[in-house]
């Protein structure tokens, strides 16, 4: 079944959960979509995951929209969800709607995900009378980590979380269809959960929210720099990986492959008339 934002607003009211992972590639959003998965994140994470950035906030619009591109040419069912890079939504309303206008005109996302709350309501409100369906993001916003000092869990203070609260509620008023929550306590993340009438996500925010999400790479052990607290590992592909290209580089050196099932024939003739 085709996913939209309004079987978001289904799973809320019903109290089914939301399932999302990230995708940055053709042959991942396949494999990713046909699993079931009901939304594909094209996140921002690439910068990190796939081309070996520090942070995110190098990843420009050019990387989002070559990225994007490709897992919509894959993702079949699932919702696929562009984030918005740094400095492609903040510096203006005009630009903000420009840009998530081209994620879904040339990268034929469905909708855009941008960081942050009272500060960007302007900017989601613009881009939703735009027609461009908008999810948010509040808790550790990876685009703000040189302000929080680091990636650090947020809201735990009485202020902080009061301000998440409210900020959960302005981009709900916006008019955002859904909002990540990242790295915030559970209990926090529950009560917010209750109080929008939209889906929360959450990554690293507790089992209260009405869905998750978790990069590919962290969740199959394809990513070995860091491992956040909050991934659980399903699987270890990346020790299959190794295991299997180890193999490939002996049976290469040994003469074991190519084997004879591996190579093309051709009529012995043929090749007598060469000399």
């Amino acid at each position: 079944m085709k996913n939209t934002v309004l079987t978001f607003k289904e799973a809320k009211e019903q109290g089914t959960k939301i399932t999302m992972l990230t995708a940055y590639d053709y042959s991942m959003a396949k494999i990713v979509d046909e699993a079931g998965i009901n939304s594909i994140l094209v996140g921002d994470s690439l910068g990190m995951v796939c081309l070996g950035y520090k942070d995110t906030l190098s990843v420009t619009m050019e990387d989002m929209l070559h990225h994007t591109k490709a897992v919509t040419r894959g993702a079949k069912n699932a919702l696929v969800v562009a984030d918005m890079p740094f400095m492609s939504y903040q510096t203006s309303v005009y630009d903000a709607v420009v840009n998530a206008g081209r994620l879904i005109k040339e990268g034929g996302a469905a909708a855009v995900k941008l960081e942050g709350g009272s500060s960007v309501a302007e900017q989601i409100k613009a881009i939703v009378s735009a027609s461009i369906p908008v999810v948010g993001h509040l808790g550790l916003t990876p685009q703000s980590v040189n302000s929080f000092g680091g990636f650090k869990v947020q809201g735990k203070t009485q202020e902080a979380a009061q301000k998440l609260t409210e900020d959960a509620k302005i981009i709900e008023e916006a008019g955002a269809f859904a909002v990540v929550l990242e790295c915030v306590p559970a209990e926090l993340a529950k009560i917010i959960t209750s109080k929008l009438s939209i889906p929360t996500i959450g990554i690293g925010a507790g089992k209260g929210c009405d869905g998750q999400v978790l990069v590919y790479q962290d969740m199959l052990g394809m990513f070995s720099d860091f491992k956040p607290k909050f991934v659980k590992q399903y699987a270890n592909i990346g020790g299959i990986m190794t295991d299997a290209i180890k193999q490939y580089i002996v049976e290469t050196n040994s003469g074991a492959f190519p084997a004879k099932e591996n190579e093309f024939k051709i009529d012995h003739s043929i090749i007598e008339k060469l000399y």
